[in-house]
């Protein structure tokens, strides 16, 4: 499946979580920044209150698109140890600082004042706009467990198999509607996949202010 959009994504997700439309313990958290636009048609559709949680990725040295590993917002690595072997620990130490900073000026401008939503006792949806090597979807999973939620569901259009087997392992569901046999990058599954920009987000969250 190729989706439009991640409009056009967002809205066939909701179409596969509707046991959760209204449900008053329910609240989305969306990866920004691209999740964030797939999200949003997710919190339309089902009447949910919508948040974010802001993984950042490390990409390698020598090819940032390639993750090899990721942080929570708080700065705790999730990280293929075998890659990770042959990365100089220095260089590690200041990207993963970098990434954490970049993380809470995120929050900063795309939150603005509002304060976190509580997550505890919640179930709480976690969506991106596709899943690679998985690493951020796994540091959201960390950073959201932290907060005594009763459940996590990763949902997510598609995603490469190997990436969401071990999501099943880490949240309590997942909802994803492709696993294709190759996956290459996110991209490549969208007819249409532009960058989304800070001001983008911003917008979107004021929508959702209450």
């Amino acid at each position: 499946m190729v989706f439009r959009d991640r409009q056009d994504a967002g809205q066939k997700l909701a179409q596969a979580l509707t046991k959760f439309k209204g449900d008053k313990t329910a609240v989305l958290l969306a990866l920004p920044r691209g999740g964030v636009a797939v999200a949003a048609e997710i919190a339309r559709q089902l009447k949910l209150p919508l948040d974010l949680v802001v993984p950042r990725k490390i990409g390698a040295p020598s090819n940032p698109e390639y993750a090899i590993g990721a942080i929570t917002e708080t700065g705790e690595g999730i990280m293929n140890e075998t890659e990770v072997a042959s990365v100089d620990r220095l260089w590690l130490k200041r990207e993963m600082a970098k990434e954490k900073k970049e993380a809470g000026r995120r929050l900063a401008v795309y939150r603005g004042k509002r304060p976190p939503l509580d997550l505890a006792g919640k179930t709480v949806i976690l969506v991106d706009d596709g899943v690679a090597t998985g690493f951020t979807m796994r540091a959201a999973i960390a950073s959201v467990r932290a907060r005594k939620p009763k459940k996590i569901v990763v949902a997510v259009p598609h995603g490469a198999g190997d990436s969401i087997a071990l999501l099943y392992k880490e949240a309590d569901e997942v909802v994803v509607l492709e696993t294709p046999v190759f996956y290459g990058a996110v991209g490549a599954f969208y007819e249409s996949f532009p960058q989304v920009e800070d001001d983008e987000v911003t917008t979107i969250m004021k929508e959702f202010e209450t």
